[in-house]
């Protein structure tokens, strides 16, 4: 049986274009709409953690600035960066640089940070936070490296790796919260809807209850 969908429930706005953190939310009960922000991401300084939570609020203020966006609104925007020994490692953009990264990553160990900040349009109340997860990299072959950076997937990622996609062959083990690594921690989220006042229940629609198989269905 399928529920109707509540029309008291909030509607969610992702201020970003990473389908890994739309598909996070999915996979957590949600189905926000997707707006992109164009903010820049290179011409923030400050520590990684100011970095990262710095990018997530203009992204989640354009977002929510935009007057297409609507009065009621829970507009999330988020930004992760790798931190490497207080170096920042954002998006490579190009083969060459990811390359490069992955020989100073080979058997390292990281910070993965993700900047979180979620604005609810109808109150104006909003609210920030950074997750940290500690990445411990393998050490891959070069002609792993360039096989994987051909692949394309690190020239667009935080850090030049994904957690849930080709990158995961090159990570021996994390301590922390993947979705961290992923691009939103759904933890963080629930706190900072917590530091806002807005109760998850009010922001977590209606989904229809997995059919999980009789016996007689199950099969051998």
């Amino acid at each position: 049986m399928v529920n109707a969908p509540d029309p008291a429930l909030r509607r969610w706005l992702l201020a970003s274009a990473s389908p890994a953190r739309l598909a996070v939310l999915r996979a957590a009960g949600l189905d926000p709409d997707v707006a992109v922000s164009g903010v820049p991401e290179d011409d923030v300084a400050g520590t990684p953690d100011e970095i990262a939570l710095t990018l997530a609020r203009r992204k989640a203020q354009t977002v929510a600035g935009d007057t297409t966006t609507g009065s009621d609104r829970l507009v999330l925007g988020c930004d992760s960066l790798l931190d490497l020994d207080g170096v920042v490692f954002g998006k490579p953009r190009d083969a060459a640089t990811a390359h490069d990264r992955w020989q100073q990553m080979s058997g390292r160990t990281g910070v993965l940070r993700t900047g979180h900040w979620l604005i609810d349009t109808a109150s104006g109340r909003h609210a920030g936070a950074v997750s940290a997860t500690t990445v411990h990299f393998a050490t891959p072959t070069d002609d792993e490296i360039q096989a994987y950076v051909a692949t394309g997937e690190p020239v667009e990622v935080a850090g030049a790796f994904t957690l849930d996609g080709l990158g995961g062959w090159f990570v021996d083990r994390i301590e922390g919260d993947p979705g961290t690594v992923i691009g939103v921690s759904l933890p963080t989220v629930r706190h900072l809807l917590a530091q806002i006042g807005v109760r998850l229940t009010d922001a977590w629609p209606v989904r229809r209850s997995p059919q999980r198989p009789g016996v007689d269905e199950a099969g051998p």
